[in-house]
């Protein structure tokens, strides 16, 4: 299995409103990637859900000794994990699986894992403390 392990790196952050919680109006133009949408906004497309469940363990959170809290996921460390499988650790102890397929300047959106079923799911990065793409 293909592992990768990433720790964030700090940048100044924004407030967005809306989050965590998803996208306020919506992505601009439709979902990113997609073409442009000219009929209703129930024609737009949506993202694909992953294939199936996550990998069936939970990683382990990896806390180099004498370290520092890192302040935020730089979006540039997180895009290597698109569309793959990946495992989030959050401020406020939630932990996760998550299958990202946006990613932007400040927040990232895909599908999380809630135990039977994923749904759509965006955050801002300054939430996120570590990840692993697997």
């Amino acid at each position: 299995m293909d592992e990768q392990f990433y720790e964030g790196s700090y940048y100044p952050s924004r407030i967005i409103p809306g989050f965590p919680g998803g996208f306020p109006g919506g992505f601009p133009g439709g979902f990113p990637g997609s073409p442009p949408s000219s009929g209703p906004p129930s024609s737009t497309p949506q993202p694909q859900q992953p294939p199936g469940p996550p990998p069936s363990f939970t990683p382990q959170l990896h806390v180099p000794q004498g370290q520092h809290q890192t302040f935020a996921i730089d979006a540039g460390a997180i895009r290597g994990c698109m569309f793959r499988w990946t495992y989030i650790w959050m401020r406020g102890n939630q932990q996760f699986w998550f299958f990202p397929v946006f990613i932007g300047p400040r927040s990232i959106a895909g599908f999380r894992w809630y135990g039977r079923s994923w749904r759509f799911f965006g955050v801002n990065l300054n939430q996120i403390i570590q990840f692993q793409c697997h």
